[in-house]
């Protein structure tokens, strides 16, 4: 959520910032901004709604200047207006403010500026920082910053600048998201790598509570004392294509196509040999047989990736597992001591709600296993181990290959921990092993199978209300594609284990429902007939999504969306891809942003 970037060097930074904020815009906002540095003055430009606007603004503006900040706005505190956009200016227009995060404190500090005679144009809480740097500034803008922060309670990734340096940004970061770009005579900071990308890839991540002064040619990093910090500079590993649509009409369909190459990525460098090999995770493997549960928290979709893993660790390892939404876990009294596994799971590495689950759970013994795609993000640093899913930069706000690989990794995983506890026999680990490499292949096969989709979606766009069904696995990818369905089209949508058919949900079945049934894993397909004849009954049109040598299916559903055979315990992947279109495809039927959904956003990195 939100997304910030400065740059500082000896270009104009007016079309840098911009650049940037578009790059940026799939974090989702609802206003932006932009603040540059000209002859010891701060002019700034905002505007509300979506960044054409401020773009356009610029164009008839005069913001010239080698140096600035820039910011979209999710809106938190104050309506999305022009006055509530950042930057913020202070009193006195000597400094200029970009903050992610939220400031938890902001009414008492409000409060306490307001009675030493400043004042606020702005509903947010962003406005109490730029003021106390007015506040404490005596000259000193390190010294400054040091006391300005030390005030602040809550999280915040921070850019500022300062008229009296025309050339330098100073950031500060806590709990939020922060890099800094390195290139030659200048330099850069970001919430995130993809607007640095198409300037420099050689980056330094901060920690919580450092701070950071930058200028065309030095970055220099320090903590709350002033003492200086040495950081190392990391490379970043992918391109500015990979960030770019490439001929996709939209993100969203661009990565749904690159599943095939994002599960390679994932999978082979963790099967060496014929075994699963997770390089850092050895001093796990000692203490493996101390665990007498496992818990995976996450939120959205990595949720639903959790809920299909705990299956199939369940399965293979039978060690009871539970699935907690962070949210909740975060604010529950949970049952959580040192024998118990804590596997994390985020796609930026920067959930709120995840990071606080798991700092709950660490502070009650637990062993925190965390699988992510941002090298040296928040999760990843807070983990006891770490395990990437290289799935790629996704800039659509809805996951598809973040979603996918998160569960090659659990199901990896799983037969990582059977294997370790001496639990599987070597024909079915064999079996498995090969059946995964051969994941990457059956997605490409679903992505093929399914070539009426698109006429499909046309027939299924006028729907007000769709349903889900499914039973053990194929009940958790319902969730998913549910969610994919809702978010991107905006269509009510819910999922149903097909059991609980008769406990309620099926009251809400007649002639005008349509009722999208999952029916991959075999050994319950009678049961999932039975359902279906339950709600076709009722007058239900049903879409099934089923194996491609499945005939029996078609004697009673309508329409059918058709999976490559794939090993049960295996086929939430390829089986979610025929899902991930249909939702894609009515989204665009009914004309819906599809990138970047109304009031979404995809790193959620604030309650």
């Amino acid at each position: 959520m939100c997304g910030i970037v400065g740059f500082t060097g000896s270009e104009q930074a007016a079309p840098i910032l911009l650049d940037g904020l578009k790059r940026l815009e799939y974090r989702g906002y609802d206003s932006a901004g932009i603040a540059v540095t000209n002859d010891n003055q701060i002019n700034t430009i905002k505007a509300s709604g979506q960044l054409v606007n401020l773009i356009n603004k610029a164009s008839d503006s005069d913001v010239s200047g080698l140096c600035g900040i820039g910011h979209t706005r999710w809106a938190t505190h104050g309506a999305p207006t022009d006055t509530n956009a950042h930057p913020h200016i202070s009193n006195d227009r000597m400094f200029a403010v970009v903050h992610n995060g939220i400031i938890e404190n902001y009414a008492e500090l409000r409060d306490e500026l307001i009675e030493k005679g400043y004042h606020f144009d702005s509903e947010t809480d962003t406005e109490v920082v730029v003021h106390l740097l007015e506040y404490y500034y005596k000259g000193n803008m390190r010294k400054a910053l040091i006391k300005t922060v030390s005030k602040l309670e809550g999280s915040y990734a921070l850019g500022v600048i300062c008229s009296d340096f025309p050339d330098e940004i100073y950031t500060a970061k806590l709990g939020s998201p922060l890099i800094i770009g390195v290139g030659v005579g200048e330099n850069f900071f970001a919430s995130d790598a993809t607007a640095l990308i198409s300037h420099t890839k050689n980056v330094i991540y901060l920690e919580d509570g450092e701070i950071s002064r930058i200028t065309p040619d030095k970055v220099e990093v320090f903590d709350c004392t002033s003492a200086t910090i040495n950081k190392t500079v990391s490379r970043i590993v992918w391109n500015i294509e990979s960030a770019e649509k490439g001929g996709y009409e939209h993100f969203m369909l661009k990565e749904i196509m690159e599943q095939p190459k994002a599960l390679e990525s994932t999978i082979k460098p963790n099967i060496r040999d014929g075994k699963v090999n997770f390089d850092g995770l050895n001093d796990l493997k000692s203490n493996i047989k101390d665990f007498t549960k496992i818990v995976i928290t996450a939120c959205g979709s990595a949720y639903h990736a959790g809920c299909v893993g705990r299956y199939v660790i369940e399965e293979l390892c039978r060690l009871p597992v539970q699935t907690e939404l962070a949210s909740e876990l975060r604010y529950r009294n949970p049952i959580i001591d040192e024998h118990t596994l804590l596997i994390a799971i985020s796609q930026s590495g920067e959930t709120a709600d995840t990071i606080a689950a798991m700092k709950e759970c660490k502070n009650r013994g637990a062993t925190v296993l965390s699988i992510v795609n941002v090298v040296g993000s928040t999760i990843s640093k807070l983990s006891d181990f770490v395990i990437y899913t290289w799935a790629g930069p996704e800039i659509a706000v809805a996951t598809t290959k973040g979603y996918i690989t998160q569960i090659a990794i659990l199901d990896m995983l799983a037969l990582w921990f059977a294997d370790n506890l001496n639990l599987i026999d070597e024909k079915l680990y064999t079996d498995l092993i090969s059946d995964i490499h051969t994941l990457p292949e059956r997605v490409q096969r679903a992505l093929d199978l399914n070539p009426h989709i698109t006429s499909l979606a046309k027939k299924c766009s006028s729907n007000n209300s769709i349903f889900f069904i499914g039973r053990n696995i194929d009940y958790a990818v319902c969730m998913e594609g549910s969610l994919k369905l809702k978010e991107i089209s905006y269509i009510q949508s819910e999922s149903y284990a097909a059991g609980e058919l008769k406990h309620g949900t099926i009251a809400l079945i007649d002639d005008s429902s349509l009722v999208v049934a999952a029916s991959c894993q075999e050994q319950l397909f009678d049961k999932m007939m039975s359902n279906i004849k339950e709600v076709k009954t009722r007058g239900a049109n049903v879409l099934a999504v089923a194996l491609e040598h499945n005939s029996r299916i078609y004697k009673e559903a309508d329409n059918v969306l058709v999976v490559p055979s794939t090993n049960p315990l295996l086929v939430a992947i390829p089986e979610i891809v025929p899902l991930q279109l249909f939702s894609y495809y009515i989204a665009k039927e009914r004309g819906c942003d599809i990138d970047k959904p109304k009031n979404l956003a995809k790193s959620v990195t604030v309650e």
